[in-house]
């Protein structure tokens, strides 16, 4: 049976049924809302992406700088330092292949919990006894003290260093001397030939030990950290000990030598240095990689080492654990301190989302209304609008997370998946949760629920200050909350007050200024103290959002100030000035060269001294006590000392009149001296024996010398001194203060000499100089140290960088929410204030006093959130300022607080607000301009 089309079919139980052409399908409400407003839809979409994108990268962008700055911080302590470094005593049948056997079990054990950096791997053997070279005609610094040997064995030695002379060694006879080779560097030094039987001396069994330089070698990189802890292979080292000078050099034997070495050095030790490549550390796995360092130290893993060696004896040391925990000291010290950039961002991005969210609800309010009125309910349209945002904010937050992921590649991906999840669920749950606002607006807002919520914020803020005040931040494990939590809730709570201060203010100008001719500052006044609607109190969303962003920017840039003054004036003390010259003590500046560099360029005071610091203290009980002697030239050290702000005195408190030997000279006194002092006259001997008898000037904590001198001191003027003790007429030491370049000091102590050293000092200097010591093409012990270089050098650790770094990408990213916050803000008052507008401009008014009106409407929130912020900053910086240690990203100890500075704050906050009243007038001259000229030709609305 056929039936026409929109007809109903009578079926058998004579019910009917609507055919297809009958049923009524709605489109579906995603298509048809995104297809009505693609500009929204696209607009909260991008919101979204930034949002979440900002919000995923942060996190690896603080992953990827804690990695760095574990990895540099870890290789700048050396190989050996961060190696398992494993011996064994050496058996009378060990060999090549048995320590190499010995090498994969421990590298294969070890390598499956620990990355290992194969070009650092080293093992072999060592004779526990260094010997004598007895030759006659082989170089002696003095008569008793013959060049001394060690022996090595070194699997690989021919890799890493080429023969010159001789062959490689071979296993050595039973009854015959060893064979050995040595670098040919050495052999020059001592003076020894290819082919010597060196003579070193007899057993306890009266056996001869001797040795037979079968080949000499070069060292193909000397500075390679390789060859740290493997003897003296490279060259002939001088040691200097005083009554014991000697040289000495490393001499290398074959692998199956290894019983004839043990015999020779009466014992001997095997060795497997196995080095961690510092590129596998992970900063958040620091606890893991200690807890396996130590297990292979003393626990379970140095029994499974034992085991699977089979030598009963292994043992395992390294000092990479306690540098692990030092790197995670600085880790958690920087922490707070990088993190209130994000948490700023954090914040402004929220209130930017219910910015967003609000004038989305503003738009739609009418809608919203409707299709509650035509039966919808709650649950049903808060479906619609979640699925709505859904097809916009996930996939752009799906495509912002998996571009902060390839473009910020790190091992750890959780965080800022789980931050990313985070803002995605916040910015699509915004606008349902503002719109189901609407049907409870008359209960939920009021008066006396707003004032209660203000005095919950203040009394949780007081809280979060008092407890950070009163026991620091970062004192716990990880990172404390109420570091992210203080500043931001001081930021909130000055934004609610001047919410509430704003308006009174505003409306007490509009009515000033109503009461002179002009319409403009009226009108504009009026306006700024109402919101769009017509409220009597505007929006405090829009000044929270530039509070936030001038408030925590400000703080962030006054702990970076402080942190770069304090640095340098840490560089300062440091150096003794801004340039300081030290010397060798085998050495004295000549006269004519102080002269020399006090007449450089932009040297404001300068001053030579002798440091002794060999002297003696000896007090009225005459104890004595180990202390500096340091003498000066008063008038020039004490200006200084004044201009570090270091150990400051009054110069003629050292001045004393001619005397003898016996006459006592003022001097100033360290602290801890000063308890002596009480029980009688004191005197100073030098190591010579002669003595200087003292007064007391007065006593200080420190001097330019000597800032952190570990030690006690004495300050005496150079007059005086010279008269009773000729002997200190030297000069050791230079400072001055000023702005000099290093460069011109050094090319004067290169010019002038710098008094070359003969002697024993001659040898120290040669040795200095083999082993690389010497710089900038002075003689070996010379320094010029800078307190720009030194500074520099304490600036430059990737910890530091990326701490701040981290806080100037988020400073820059708060400034940019905070400024999309004014645009929603105008955006949201936009149709309003186009309709005021054209119906003045029907009324005569000129289009710059529409600009006029708009800038006057929009300046007292801006310059509020502005002046608001910075006092802020300030306040926050006054308050928690003293609970910070800045230790660690000045790169040194220090005990200065964070304080309050002027500049810091006024920049960032006049370059908002600078920023903000450029985007007012260019949305005023592009937009308004054209919805002005539409209202005018549509006629007016309502």
């Amino acid at each position: 049976m056929t039936t026409q089309a929109g007809t109903s079919v009578p079926t058998p139980e004579g019910s009917r049924v609507s055919t297809p052409e009958t049923v009524h399908r709605p489109a579906p409400w995603v298509r048809t809302r995104l297809r009505a407003s693609p500009l929204a839809a696209v607009l909260m979409a991008a919101l979204a992406f930034v949002t979440v994108f900002l919000a995923a990268a942060f996190p690896r962008t603080a992953d990827r700088g804690a990695d760095a700055a574990l990895q540099d911080f870890v290789t700048q302590k050396g190989l050996n330092p961060t190696s398992l470094q494993t011996t064994s005593q050496t058996r009378v049948h060990d060999n090549a292949t048995e320590l190499d056997r010995v090498r994969q079990q421990l590298t294969e054990k070890t390598g499956q919990q620990l990355t290992l950096s194969q070009p650092g791997l080293a093992y072999g053997a060592r004779a526990l006894g260094d010997r004598g070279m007895g030759n006659p005609g082989y170089a002696r610094i003095s008569d008793a003290n013959a060049p001394m040997l060690s022996l090595l064995y070194l699997h690989d030695l021919s890799a890493r260093a080429t023969l010159t002379d001789g062959t490689w060694p071979t296993p050595g006879r039973g009854d015959g001397p060893l064979p050995i080779v040595i670098s040919k560097q050495a052999a020059e030094t001592i003076h020894i030939r290819l082919g010597d039987v060196i003579d070193n001396g007899v057993e306890g069994s009266g056996a001869q030990r001797s040795t037979v330089v079968v080949g000499l070698y070069r060292i193909n990189d000397p500075q390679d950290p390789f060859w740290d802890d493997l003897g003296c292979p490279a060259r002939a080292c001088l040691n200097a000990a005083p009554q014991h000078e000697h040289w000495m050099t490393s001499g290398f034997v074959d692998g199956n030598s290894l019983a004839a070495m043990a015999r020779w050095g009466s014992n001997a030790e095997n060795f497997w240095r196995l080095p961690v490549d510092p590129a596998s550390l992970r900063a958040d796995q620091l606890d893991r990689t200690r807890t396996t360092l130590s297990s292979f130290l003393t626990g379970p893993g140095a029994t499974e080492l034992i085991g699977a060696t089979g030598r009963a004896d292994l043992h395992t040391v390294s000092g990479l654990p306690d540098i692990l925990t030092r790197a995670d000291e600085r880790y958690r010290a920087a922490l707070p301190l990088s993190t209130i950039g994000p948490a700023g961002v954090a914040g402004v991005a929220l209130v930017v989302l219910c910015l967003a969210a609000a004038l989305t609800t503003d738009r739609r309010a009418a809608e919203i209304q409707l299709l509650r009125a035509r039966g919808g309910s709650r649950t049903g349209v808060l479906l619609r609008l979640i699925g709505e945002g859904a097809a916009t904010v996930l996939p752009a937050a799906a495509v912002a997370t998996a571009l902060a992921v390839l473009l910020l590649p790190t091992p750890r991906w959780g965080q800022a998946v789980l931050a990313g999840s985070a803002a995605a669920l916040f910015a699509l749950l915004a606008f349902p949760a503002r719109a189901a606002l609407l049907w409870s607006r008359g209960r939920a807002v009021g008066g006396r629920r707003r004032l209660v919520g203000e005095l919950a914020v203040l009394a949780v803020t007081a809280a979060a200050v008092a407890e950070v005040r009163r026991r620091g931040v970062g004192t716990g494990g990880g990172l404390d909350p109420l570091l992210v939590a203080a500043p931001l809730l001081l930021a909130v709570t000055g934004g609610l007050l001047l919410a509430r201060v704003e308006p009174l203010l505003v409306g007490r100008l509009a009515r000033l200024a109503g009461r002179g001719r002009g319409l403009i500052a009226f009108l504009g006044l009026a306006r700024a103290a109402r919101d769009s609607s017509g409220r009597r109190k505007p929006s405090v969303l829009p000044l929270l959002a530039l509070l936030i962003a001038v408030t925590t920017t400000g703080f962030g840039a006054t702990v970076l100030d402080t942190v770069d003054h304090v640095r340098t004036r840490a560089a300062r003390i440091a150096t003794g000035g801004d340039i300081g010259v030290s010397l060798p003590a085998y050495a004295t500046l000549p006269e004519s060269l102080a002269e020399t560099a006090a007449a450089l360029p932009g040297v404001r005071a300068s001053t030579g001294a002798w440091v002794e610091p060999k002297a003696r203290f000896v007090g009225a009980d005459q104890d004595y006590t180990e202390a500096y002697l340091v003498v000066v030239d008063p008038a020039a050290y004490a200006e200084i000392a004044r201009t570090l702000g270091v150990g400051g005195f009054d110069p003629a408190k050292l001045a004393a009149a001619p005397g003898g030997r016996d006459t006592p000279v003022p001097a100033l006194f360290s602290r801890d001296l000063a308890k002596r002092l009480t029980a009688g006259p004191a005197e100073v001997r030098t190591p010579n024996g002669n003595a200087l008898r003292t007064t007391v000037a007065g006593t200080i904590g420190a001097t330019p010398a000597l800032p952190d001198p570990g030690k006690p001191f004495v300050v005496v003027a150079a007059g005086p001194a010279w008269e009773r003790l000729p002997e200190v007429k030297r000069i050791n030491t230079w400072f001055a203060v000023g702005d000099i370049d290093p460069e011109q000091v050094r090319s004067a102590l290169r010019d002038n000499g710098g008094g070359q050293p003969t002697g024993m000092a001659a040898l120290v200097a040669e040795d200095a100089a083999a082993a690389g010591r010497a710089t900038h093409g002075l003689p070996a012990g010379y320094t010029v140290h800078s307190s720009g270089e030194t500074a520099a050098a304490l600036a430059d650790d990737p910890l530091q960088r990326a701490a701040g770094r981290l806080f100037w990408y988020a400073a820059a990213a708060g400034a940019g929410f905070a400024l999309l916050a004014v645009l929603l803000t105008l955006l949201r008052a936009a149709p309003e204030r186009t309709a005021v507008l054209a119906r003045l401009r029907t009324m005569g008014l000129h289009p710059r006093q529409g600009l006029a009106l708009i800038t006057t409407e929009a300046l007292p929130q801006t310059l509020t959130a502005a002046l608001g912020g910075g006092l802020t900053a300030l306040a926050a910086v006054a308050l928690l300022g003293g609970a910070f240690d800045i230790s660690t990203l000045v790169g040194a100890r220090v005990g200065d607080a964070i304080t309050p500075a002027l500049m810091p704050v006024l920049l960032p906050t006049a370059g908002l607000a600078l920023l903000v009243a450029l985007a007012v007038a260019a949305e005023t001259l592009i937009a308004g301009r054209r919805q002005i000229a539409t209202e005018l030709r549509a006629g007016e609305q309502g």
